[in-house]
């Protein structure tokens, strides 16, 4: 398993992978940056890099996530919410066939290990909320702002 980092706008990110894909991504408080990207993680950095810059909205990357078929199911769920777009705990639920495994759902989305690739932060509250983030709400909050279609400029 190869491992780089990169500073972004909500901490430092830490990829891992190998040549069968991208198994794991985790946002750090601290920085461990080294400089170097394993040519296996080029890509999944360079895609990373255009989504914090604003000019990527889908990506395009090989994924091997660790979990069970459940969690893959369900992440497999959220790569299905658009960019710029949000969606309930319960609707998800839904989707999957089964409201009442709200709560298996809503657990196996906060064992998401591709943060933002696998768009967990796009999952809600049913009144709103933003409800439960493993990176921290303040993290969820600027994700979403990032996305946002509505985009807040200034008058002068």
């Amino acid at each position: 398993m190869q491992t780089a980092y990169i500073q972004t706008p909500i901490g430092t990110a830490e990829l891992k992978g190998d040549e069968k894909g991208l198994a794991s991504i985790t946002v750090l408080d601290d920085k461990k940056l080294n400089g170097i990207i394993p040519e296996v993680l080029k890509d999944a950095v360079s895609q990373f890099e255009e989504y914090f810059n604003g000019d990527r909205t889908v990506f395009d990357l090989k994924l091997n996530p660790t979990g069970t078929d459940f969690q893959k199911k369900v992440w497999d769920a959220l790569l299905q919410i658009p960019f710029g777009k949000t969606i309930s705990y319960l609707e998800l639920s839904k989707q999957l066939g089964d409201v009442k495994a709200i709560r298996a759902v809503a657990s196996a989305n906060g064992k998401n290990p591709l943060w933002i690739v696998v768009p967990c932060h796009r999952v809600i509250g049913t009144n709103g909320d933003l409800t439960g983030y493993a990176g921290g709400l303040h993290r969820k909050k600027w994700l979403l702002e990032h996305e946002s279609p509505a985009k807040q400029t200034t008058l002068f």
